[in-house]
């Protein structure tokens, strides 16, 4: 299980900066003179470079290596990372921000194609979780040590703190990380590459800038609309084309194309809640960033505590049960946070957010296997590039949907502020897009996923 201690090494600086950023960001909003909501750009730029670079990962790891890959990208994310310390603009950090991305889009994919080629198919369940096991110690560390330097230190050293963690990645990479290569690698379908790459980043920043006033409504709109006419194009171009960058075939598989839609609408919900928590306990209940951190960060030990329960539950229940049922419990948790108040105790909120953490990363950990049960070890790399697209277009949508809730929510008050009551609506919205993910898992076959797993009739 060295390999996926290893690449988990990666996903900890990603999980680490992100679950930081979130709980940070009002204190960096505030010494960079921005609007908190405005700062949410700082997010989902980090998705826009993503939605463009992940869909080169798969070929660019067959053709140069996964170890090169690997290895430059924790070089390329750690840089990105020292920027973003160095920013003093809203502007600034948003460059920076892509630069991540660019990183990361290399990173997570490319790491975990390293796991799904070497791991033994009935093992893949168990070492998923073992590769999230270190990852989830970026979010339980991330919250309360971003709350405590934003409060007493400065937000800058929140991305800093990367630079060791980068260089002890690229050395863990460059003795353990095998160097697997395609003999025979597949043509780079440029085109696709161009055309999705400007359908998603397109669709990805016009959602987020919809109603901010960064441009004119129509800017926006024409913005919105050229994404959707791009991946159009791209899909008209990937069922013509015989070596398409996102191979839409694949969906064809059913226990893939349940990963990616299902995985989709239930991470709407998960990629809300950590830019919504914070904002609602910082901006509505008047905590600091360290309190803030203090509370969130009990939902990364939840999710630490499913990962050695994770396969005896697959075995017991199966796939199709688990994904159904646990998507319903999941998103209920997310729609607790909409009856918080001033007055809810904390030792509540954290024993919410802990139990739903829980939950989650189930939900997480078998849609990630689940997505390859079925996948024939030449299509292993196009299907990592997918999923990894779905993962982070969720994510962002999520991002976007909330703040804009959010932002017609404020627009509706006569003060312009954020009360504890816009949040409600908010968290309502993107709980029932995640729960409609159950009417996707609901189609599976009872068998779905069994390859993975040891059923108990």
């Amino acid at each position: 299980m060295i390999t996926p201690l290893i690449v988990a090494t990666a996903l900890f600086m990603e999980q680490l900066d992100g679950t930081i950023l979130a709980t940070a960001l009002p204190v960096m909003a505030a010494d960079l003179h921005e609007d908190p909501v405005a700062l949410k750009l700082a997010l989902t730029s980090y998705f826009l470079s993503l939605a463009v670079f992940i869909p080169l990962s798969g070929w660019v790891a067959d053709k140069f290596g996964a170890r090169h890959v690997f290895r430059s990208a924790i070089v390329v994310f750690t840089l990105g990372s020292i920027l973003c310390g160095f920013s003093n603009s809203l502007l600034t950090i948003i460059i920076a921000r892509s630069i991540q991305g660019m990183g990361g889009a290399m990173m997570t994919p490319v790491g975990r194609l390293v796991l799904v080629r070497t791991a033994p198919r009935h093992e893949l369940v168990r070492a998923m979780a073992w590769l999230a096991m270190p990852a989830l110690i970026g979010p339980i560390v991330g919250p309360p040590l971003g709350g405590f330097l934003a409060t007493y230190f400065d937000w800058r050293y929140i991305f800093w703190i990367n630079a060791p963690i980068g260089l002890l990645g690229v050395i863990l990479s460059s003795f353990f990380i095998p160097q697997i290569k395609e003999l025979d690698v597949r043509p780079l379908d440029l085109k696709g590459a161009i055309l999705s790459a400007l359908g998603l980043s397109c669709l990805v920043f016009g959602f987020t800038i919809a109603g901010r006033g960064f441009a004119p409504p129509l800017i926006d709109a024409l913005i919105i609309l050229s994404g959707f006419f791009a991946c159009g194009a791209y899909i008209r171009h990937a069922r013509e084309t015989p070596h398409p960058i996102l191979d839409l075939k694949l969906l064809a598989t059913p226990t893939f194309h349940a990963a990616i839609y299902g995985g989709f609408l239930f991470r709407i919900g998960v990629g809300a809640t950590p830019f919504l928590i914070p904002l609602l306990l910082q901006k509505g209940f008047n905590l600091s960033a360290s309190q803030s951190g203090m509370i969130t960060f009990v939902g990364a030990i939840g999710a630490m505590v499913m990962k050695t329960t994770a396969q005896p539950i697959l075995n017991r229940f199966s796939f199709r049960r688990v994904l159904i049922f646990n998507a319903l419990l999941s998103s209920i948790f997310i729609l607790a946070s909409a009856f918080y108040t001033s007055t809810t105790p904390h030792l509540l909120i954290m024993l919410i957010i802990l139990i739903g953490g829980f939950f989650r990363s189930l939900e997480f950990t078998s849609l990630n296997a689940l997505a390859f049960a079925d996948i024939t070890q030449k299509d292993m790399s196009n299907a990592t590039s997918f999923t990894a697209v779905g993962q982070q277009l969720s994510l962002a949508t999520g991002v976007a949907i909330s703040a804009a809730v959010l932002e017609i929510m404020r627009a509706s008050q006569s003060s312009g502020n954020l009360s504890v009551e816009d949040f409600a609506p908010a968290f309502s919205i993107v709980a029932l897009i995640s729960a409609c993910s159950a009417f996707v898992f609901w189609r599976l076959q009872h068998d779905a996923g069994d390859t993975l797993i040891t059923r108990r009739k």
